[in-house]
């Protein structure tokens, strides 16, 4: 059969591969949208090369440490899934303060936001499953697969808790499953969909605050529970949701026309905030955003002839009031190739990556450590 297939005359490939190409294009229903002029480098964001004292803690041949959580004993959590491109199936993975990798839960979808609840059970963003809780003997339960509209939680995206119980979490879309090409699609598009949601474990009630976001992403929580910040990855922004205060129930921009893709956020103890990157801007993506066609045209190319994430390794340290504090680089992307997620814990970041095959473990210097 296979024989059959290679000796296919060019033009039956010609045709195969136009007819894919169009059929491709045509599932793509673009918008326009002109961002913003990328920022210079400079002051606060200038690169350096700190990120590259990272060590590596290994995942026994598992991938993608999305989000990163630390249980009161010290040990690490992460979802995982197979290989560096295939993300059909997952566990989350507990790491000992040995270093020896065990599978924690199985979930059997790669595993993205991750936050401890003040009873130990590790709440979790699992992809068409919803928003879950997985109990200390790694049992999973669904807590909410849609919101109160009936949209469903297919991407369901990060997670954090407010000292009062209270769970926030992102949704990155109600209308397509995730996959890579997917994942791509809603960035090509440029369409409201998912948003940030708030679920009240002793109601187990959905509660919708944004509806209609640009690939929603990371969220943290002030350290008072004054607000509740979400990272809109397409529009290279967080979004601040007010939880008090005369602004209560209203949403405005935290930071605006960052200098790299965002994606996971953390709170410091002081109220600051840890942002993490999957890599720097990419001019090309900048210039094609108001061009649909030329976004039809790409998206139509094979995944595996499309434009590659760059690796670049970035995290920023943000003040409460959203001031750029201070940003650390692997401009080679050898060491830290991206920051999907920043957990602080003992004097180390501990950096996730939707790709990496490891746990990123850097070593903050000791005035910051002494900031806490």
């Amino acid at each position: 059969m296979m024989k059959k297939v290679m000796q296919l005359p060019l033009f039956l490939w010609f045709i195969l591969v136009s007819t894919n190409l169009f059929l491709q294009s045509c599932a793509l229903k673009p918008l326009a949208w002109t961002p913003p002029e990328k920022p210079e480098l400079t002051s606060n964001t200038a690169e350096n090369e700190l990120l590259k004292s990272t060590e590596w803690i290994g995942l026994n041949n598992w991938y993608g440490p999305e989000d990163i959580a630390v249980d009161k004993e010290g040990n690490l959590y992460c979802g995982a899934h197979k290989t560096a491109t295939d993300f059909s199936d997952g566990r989350v993975l507990k790491i000992d303060t040995t270093g020896q990798v065990s599978v924690f839960c199985n979930t059997q979808e790669w595993v993205a936001g991750l936050h401890f609840d003040s009873d130990q059970n590790l709440i979790a963003c699992v992809p068409n499953k919803g928003l879950v809780s997985i109990n200390p003997k790694g049992e999973m339960t669904i807590l909410a697969s849609e919101d109160q509209s009936g949209q469903k939680f297919l991407i369901p995206n990060d997670v954090d808790i407010a000292t009062d119980g209270m769970i926030y979490f992102s949704n990155t879309s109600s209308k397509v499953p995730f996959s890579r090409l997917n994942a791509r699609k809603i960035i090509f598009e440029v369409k409201p969909d998912g948003g940030l949601y708030r679920y009240n474990p002793n109601t187990k009630k959905v509660e919708s605050l944004i509806n209609g976001t640009y690939f929603g992403n990371g969220v943290a929580v002030s350290s008072n529970d004054e607000f509740v910040l979400m990272v809109e990855l397409t529009k290279y922004r967080i979004l601040r949701y007010w939880l008090k205060g005369d602004k209560k129930g209203k949403t405005d921009i935290f930071i605006d026309n960052l200098p790299g893709i965002p994606n996971g956020i953390s709170r410091r103890a002081n109220g600051s905030f840890w942002l993490g990157f999957s890599t720097k801007r990419n001019d090309l993506l900048d210039k094609i955003q108001p061009k649909t066609g030329m976004k039809k045209f790409i998206f139509g190319v094979p995944l595996w002839l499309q434009p590659k994430q760059e690796a670049f390794g970035m995290i920023m340290h943000l003040s409460a009031k959203g001031e750029i504090l201070k940003t650390y680089y692997d401009t080679s992307g050898k060491v830290v190739s991206e920051a999907s997620s920043i957990k602080e814990h003992n004097g180390f970041l501990y950096i996730g990556g939707d790709l990496t095959d490891h746990i990123g473990k850097y070593k903050l210097d000791n005035q910051l450590i002494l900031e806490q």
